[in-house]
């Protein structure tokens, strides 16, 4: 690349030699180019490691780094961040699949609203062979001008991925990045929503895959997941309970951090209060993102090319 780029792609894996290749080629086929790959490989013990070498090969654009140790998936997402210099960054998920105009879209919608702080698009659920098995709406009101208001639709409406959007860098940087109690991600989500509003774009161009070793399946409970996070935490400093009230107070600290008037963080605490409140109820203990999907709009279009895989119908 002759000029620096504007954007970073951080992708952390482990043991992800099954779907790794696939992912890598969506990314590498993206129609906007102009992006560096940080890779961090968190001691993978599979054949990982060579993917990696063989791809960091043939493509100036990539970086690879293998941990000694594993660091844990959320001391691994904050590393690929940590190392990037750019305007705009994106986490990457090894085994998903991107639209061949996902980047160039999100991208273009940034530059024309700077007020948005991030920018996604309409996602489909794919299975291990990379077919659509469900086409999913976003029910979220994350561009609502009211920052009260998207808080409030971040903590009581099912849906919503955009953790894997791109996203203004310096305004990740305000934000502690990805801690490794209960749902961590989710609120990393709503403290960015406090600082400004998402943008969807209409195109479905984002295909996140469901298989059995998805960690959201392999680890069913809140402490094995908040384990996989860190490997500190697995033991008995870091019960059930310590971990839900870190989650709780994740959402406290953002409300505290955001530059919001006094009505309106009086407003979010109140909204607060209604989630906690609505997850004492019977039957709301599950997180609200792992429900299934809604149905997908019907205006999605039907020919969703993925850079570097066959078409999926």
């Amino acid at each position: 690349m002759n000029a620096a780029p504007r954007l970073t792609v951080g992708l952390p894996v482990y043991n992800g030699e099954k779907y790794l290749a696939e992912s890598l080629d969506a990314l590498l086929g993206q129609s906007y180019g102009e992006y560096e790959l940080i890779i961090s490989d968190n001691a993978s013990t599979d054949g990982t490691e060579e993917i990696c070498r063989e791809y960091l090969a043939r493509d100036e654009r990539i970086s690879y780094v293998k941990q000694p140790v594993n660091i844990g998936a959320a001391p691994n997402h904050n590393y690929v961040f940590e190392q990037s210099r750019t305007e705009l960054f994106k986490w990457a998920s090894h085994d998903d699949l991107y639209g061949r105009d996902l980047l160039l879209r999100c991208v273009e919608a940034l530059d024309a609203d700077r007020e948005l702080v991030l920018a996604h698009a309409w996602q489909a659920i794919i299975d291990e062979n990379g077919d659509v098995v469900l086409k999913v709406d976003y029910p979220l009101d994350t561009d609502n001008p009211s920052a009260p208001e998207r808080f409030r639709s971040m903590l009581l409406t099912v849906g919503g991925d955009d953790f894997y959007g791109v996203i203004r860098s310096e305004v990740l940087r305000r934000t502690p990045l990805h801690a490794s109690y209960h749902h961590a991600d989710r609120t990393i989500m709503a403290e960015l929503a406090l600082h400004g509003r998402f943008h969807q774009v209409p195109e479905l161009l984002y295909f996140r895959r469901d298989h059995p070793d998805r960690a959201e399946r392999a680890k069913p409970t809140i402490r094995s997941r908040a384990a996989n996070m860190d490997p500190r935490r697995g033991d008995w400093r870091n019960p059930t309970a310590r971990l839900l009230a870190e989650y709780i107070a994740g959402f406290v600290g953002a409300i505290r951090r955001a530059p919001l008037s006094s009505a309106d963080r009086r407003k979010c605490h109140f909204y607060l209060t209604q989630w906690l409140a609505s997850r004492a109820l019977p039957g709301s203990s599950h997180r609200i993102e792992d429900s299934a999907p809604p149905a997908a709009p019907t205006t999605i279009p039907e020919d969703a090319a993925v850079a570097g895989h066959r078409r999926v119908s």
